[in-house]
C-alpha cells in the first residue's frame, strides 16, 4: 500500500517506522525542516518538506495513487483539512486523523474521514475501566459508524446480580455478546446466564443507543 503520513513528529515517525517494517511504501510529509532532517538519517529518502493541507504538495507526492492518508500532527483542524483535501479532491479511499479534542468527532463524521482517532477519548476509556462511576466504557466503533462495541461492568449495587440476561429486556439491535468474569474464562453467554458482581459484558449496539443500555445493564 502507498500511505501518506502528515505529521512527522513522534507518532509520525513510530508510525512510518511500524509500517515500513511491514513493507508499505510510505511518505512522512512534515514541515519542519529539522524533523524531517532526523527522519531522513533515520529511515531514509521516506519525507518531504510540505504542508499536507495544500492540494498542490498532495498533488506533487501523486496522492491521487495512495491508497491511505494518516494526519498526525499537532493540529486538529490541520489534521482535518489535510483528509478532507485527500478524500475529495484526490480520491483516497482511506482517511484517517488524529484530533485531541472530542467535539470535532462530528466534524469529521460530517466531512467522510474514513477513520478518526481521538487521543483524549482513548485516554479516558482507560481511565473509566477503573472508575465504578462509569459502568460503561465505549470500545470500538465499528465501520460504517451506526454499530459501537461496548463493555458494560456489572457493580455489586446493581440489581442485576443474581439475575439472569434474559430477565432484562433489550434493545432491539443491542446485543450481550461476551462474558468476562473474574476468575473465569471468557464466555458465550445465553439467556439463562446468571450474572455476578465483576462481571463484564462486552456488548454490541446502535451508536447514540450507549445511555438506554447503560440504563438496561447497569441496573442501579
Amino acid at each position: 500500500m502507498y500511505i501518506i503520513i502528515s505529521g512527522g513528529g513522534e507518532v509520525g515517525y513510530y508510525l512510518a517506522k511500524m509500517l515500513l517494517a511491514d513493507d508499505h511504501e510510505i511518505l512522512v510529509l512534515e514541515k519542519d525542516w529539522r524533523r524531517c532532517e532526523l527522519i531522513s538519517e533515520d529511515l531514509g529518502d521516506v519525507v518531504m518538506r510540505g504542508d499536507a493541507c495544500e492540494a498542490r504538495t498532495l498533488e506533487e507526492v501523486g496522492t491521487a495513487r495512495a491508497d491511505m492518508l494518516i494526519a498526525v500532527t499537532g493540529d486538529d483542524e490541520d489534521n482535518i483539512v489535510a483528509c478532507q483535501v485527500a478524500k475529495h479532491k484526490f480520491n483516497v479511499p482511506h482517511t484517517v486523523t488524529r484530533i485531541k479534542n472530542p467535539t470535532h468527532r462530528p466534524i469529521c463524521e460530517k466531512l467522510g474521514i474514513s477513520h478518526t482517532v481521538c487521543s483524549t477519548e482513548l485516554l479516558l476509556a482507560h481511565i473509566e475501566q477503573d472508575l465504578p462511576s462509569h459502568p460503561l466504557v465505549p470500545i470500538l466503533k465499528l465501520r460504517g459508524g451506526e454499530l459501537e462495541i461496548v463493555e458494560v461492568k456489572v457493580s455489586p449495587e446493581s440489581k442485576m446480580v443474581g439475575k439472569k440476561l434474559s430477565d432484562f429486556r433489550m434493545l432491539p439491535n443491542s446485543l450481550v455478546c461476551l462474558v468476562v468474569g473474574k476468575g473465569k474464562e471468557p464466555f458465550i453467554p445465553t439467556g439463562d446466564t446468571v450474572l455476578e458482581s465483576g462481571d463484564e459484558l462486552v456488548c454490541v449496539t446502535e451508536s447514540g443507543d450507549e445511555q438506554k443500555l447503560r440504563s438496561i445493564l447497569s441496573g442501579l
